[in-house]
């Protein structure tokens, strides 16, 4: 059925009108004032905005790590999305040294398979750089539509790649119009740092962060930067957590590199403090990078409104505080890394960001939603509101004032590391391809019906001025 939402207030990355949208087998039909009603379901937004759906591009959904498996997995994780006002996600699917990428590509999607509530793709990670992984490349992006390849640079003896799978993943990715990710922490310093500190009996959770430096990212980040350039390719750094990481950034892009970043909602609300609650409750912030010291959101901020960083994921990656994360009791290096915050991801940028003057509202749409769909082929799909577009369509309420707790949110963990946060703005209704997923703040989609999206290559893709001013 035809669905029109009227006297809501468009915003996209760019410009911010009143109109109204029709929507049509899924894809947006018309914008425009005095649209037909005929054989039309008229939605009202009546003092309201109208977003693009949000797009998340780093989640780990259903993911094994350290011994246990992520609670949230493809359908309680993107209904929580759902909720959030996210319409797409980006999850990274694992490989393993010596085994097929078809074979953990088919793993991942018989993980999501029937479960997901919005639309879904891959990263592919690289752990290793040979013939075979060389000769599956080309069919991973032209038949398989993955054009992202993530390269672990920490957590050794796990994920960790060497420097020169990393530069190999570049001069392949740049052959082949792909974007290189890299989580970007020396990983072999902070193996040192952790035995070290193991071996002094230093196991509480804040000693997560004090093993992992500020330092060993800003080290790690120049590096991919130096590779990059080196290789004439191009890297995403994804979850930037500090100032030394942004710094390396911001010098690379000035001196021409290929490099973009994204930052993530933890990262600008809460700081090393959190790991030194009593009681353990500090691992409920243990993840990678760890929480900096609080100086650093400032810096972040102004690298979001300066352009210097260019989206926002969640790093959604979540484990139980009873049952998973006191698996470290005794030793911080074996608490699993990550948290729940897939859920508030657009709230808390639109609170802290929009409300508090940090950002202005079509910075918002660009760095949720319209940057990552560039960046990631996702554009002009997605990641916008225009005619021919899909119909993710976000109905945002800016004056719902409301406090972020385990008590309403809709993961499937046992806390929420934003506990008492109180934030202003609220998505009330979000369309998924035309239809409603969640309607007035209740969930009325279905497992199943989130399609998984091949995206295009890097550089292939309609571009006008605005892509080409975000692409570099």
């Amino acid at each position: 059925m035809k669905k029109i939402i009227k006297n809501g207030t468009i915003v996209t990355a760019t410009d911010t009108y009143r109109a109204d949208v029709c929507i049509e087998n899924g894809v947006i039909s018309g914008i425009g004032m005095n649209l037909s009603e005929v054989d039309a379901e008229v939605v009202d937004a009546t003092g309201k905005y109208v977003f693009p759906g949000g797009i998340d591009p780093h989640t780990h959904l259903d993911m094994p790590f350290g011994g246990t498996v992520t609670r949230d997995d493809f359908e309680t994780g993107t209904k929580a999305a759902a909720f959030g006002g996210t319409t797409t996600i980006i999850d990274f699917c694992l490989t393993k040294k010596g085994e097929s990428l078809s074979s953990s590509l088919a793993e991942w999607h018989r993980k999501s398979k029937e479960k997901a509530v919005i639309d879904y793709g891959f990263h592919l990670q690289i752990v290793e750089m040979n013939d075979k992984v060389l000769n599956e490349l080309p069919e991973m992006v032209e038949k398989e539509g993955i054009t992202s390849f993530k390269v672990f640079m920490a957590y050794k003896n796990q994920f960790q790649a060497d420097d020169e799978t990393l530069f190999r993943t570049l001069v392949a990715a740049k052959e082949l119009k792909a974007l290189v990710m890299v989580h970007a922490e020396n990983g072999d310093v902070i193996d040192y740092l952790v035995k070290k500190a193991i071996n002094e009996g230093k196991t509480e959770p804040i000693y997560h962060a004090l093993t992992r430096p500020p330092e060993v990212e800003g080290e790690a980040t120049g590096r991919a930067a130096t590779l990059t350039g080196l290789a004439d390719s191009q890297l995403y750094v994804v979850h930037v957590s500090c100032a030394e990481a942004a710094r390396k950034i911001a010098e690379a892009r000035n001196n021409g590199i290929n490099i973009w970043g994204e930052t993530c909602p933890q990262y600008l609300v809460l700081d090393q403090t959190y790991l030194e609650k009593p009681n353990f409750e500090g691992a409920k912030y243990v993840w990678s990078p760890p929480l900096r010291e609080k100086w650093n959101q400032d810096i972040l901020w102004n690298a979001i409104k300066t352009g210097q960083l260019q989206t926002i994921g969640s790093d959604q990656c979540s484990f139980d505080f009873v049952g998973q994360k006191d698996l470290g009791k005794d030793d911080f290096s074996k608490i699993p890394n990550g948290g729940p915050l897939i859920e508030d991801r657009v709230s808390i940028l639109y609170s802290e960001g929009v409300a508090k003057g940090r950002i202005s509202l079509n910075q918002f749409v660009d760095i949720t939603s319209t940057a990552a769909a560039k960046l990631f082929g996702l554009y002009p799909k997605k990641g916008t509101i225009a005619v021919g577009a899909d119909a993710d369509i976000v109905i945002f309420d800016p004056t719902i004032e409301r406090t972020i707790s385990v008590k309403n949110h809709h993961m499937a963990v046992d806390y929420n590391p934003f506990e008492g946060l109180q934030v202003t703005g609220e998505p009330v209704s979000v369309l998924s391809r035309g239809e409603f997923v969640i309607r007035n703040h209740q969930f009325v989609g279905k497992p199943g019906v989130g399609e998984f999206v091949k995206r295009a290559k890097f550089g292939e893709r309609k571009v006008d001025k605005d892509v080409s001013a975000t692409l570099h």
